[in-house]
């Protein structure tokens, strides 16, 4: 495998952890949420730099529905990120303390908003890398061959974390945060820290399946149009 890919993936890898990491904010405090999230965008300026020449391509290659959908969800996740950031200097309590409004409620309320829906995003933008994703799982664990029953278990493991994923986003009260709603009805970091984890990563096998899924449905219709 190439080092260069290789070390892609775990810069990848971080930046999605510190961003799961960002969201536990009453599990490990205010600092140490702000230096998960100045750490992620540190790799994410890193992940960028290493896809300069596909942002230089984005006016220049012609490109199918999947490739256009690809951009437009890299491009608002671009601005999302960059909205995030911009918010989170001025509600800061510790990195950037000197930059925070007076009256940030309302801005603490978009920030929360903005970073849910950047989770969703980002799920979003791993399932359309599903395949990437498969082709090194099967290489770094050796397998060569197709094979139809391991397959079909992993096809079945995948609905079921995307089953659960439904769940998960209820047990969060996802979609309270997505319309940028403050609740008190949050998960009790005393109780379990693994759990909330685990629920979040649901999600993300929930969002993964659907993108995955959704494209092969798109693409097949499209192959069956054209016929």
């Amino acid at each position: 495998m190439n080092s260069v890919f290789l070390l892609r993936l775990v810069l990848d890898s971080v930046a999605a952890g510190l961003l799961l990491f960002a969201f536990a904010y009453f599990w490990q405090g205010n600092a140490s949420h702000e230096w998960a999230g100045i750490g992620m965008f540190a790799v994410l300026i890193v992940h960028n730099a290493f896809h300069r020449r596909w942002f230089a391509s984005l006016t220049q290659v012609p490109r199918a529905k999947r490739g256009k959908f690809n951009v437009a969800l890299t491009l608002v996740l671009l601005v999302g990120m960059l909205a995030l950031l911009g918010t989170s200097l001025v509600i800061s309590e510790t990195l950037f303390a000197g930059l925070r409004l007076d009256d940030d409620f309302t801005l603490r309320r978009v920030h929360a908003g903005i970073a849910y829906w950047l989770l969703i995003v980002v799920f979003i933008h791993l399932g359309l890398r599903w395949p990437l994703l498969m082709a090194v799982a099967r290489k770094l664990f050796g397998f060569q061959e197709s094979n139809a029953a391991r397959t079909a278990i992993l096809r079945l493991v995948a609905a079921g974390i995307a089953l659960q994923g439904v769940f998960s986003a209820l047990a969060l009260n996802l979609p309270a945060r997505l319309l940028f709603q403050i609740s008190l009805d949050w998960w009790n970091f005393e109780e379990s820290v693994a759990a909330f984890f685990l629920h979040c990563m649901a999600i993300a096998g929930l969002c993964m399946f659907l993108t995955h899924y959704s494209m092969l449905w798109a693409q097949r219709r499209m192959r069956r149009d054209a016929m």
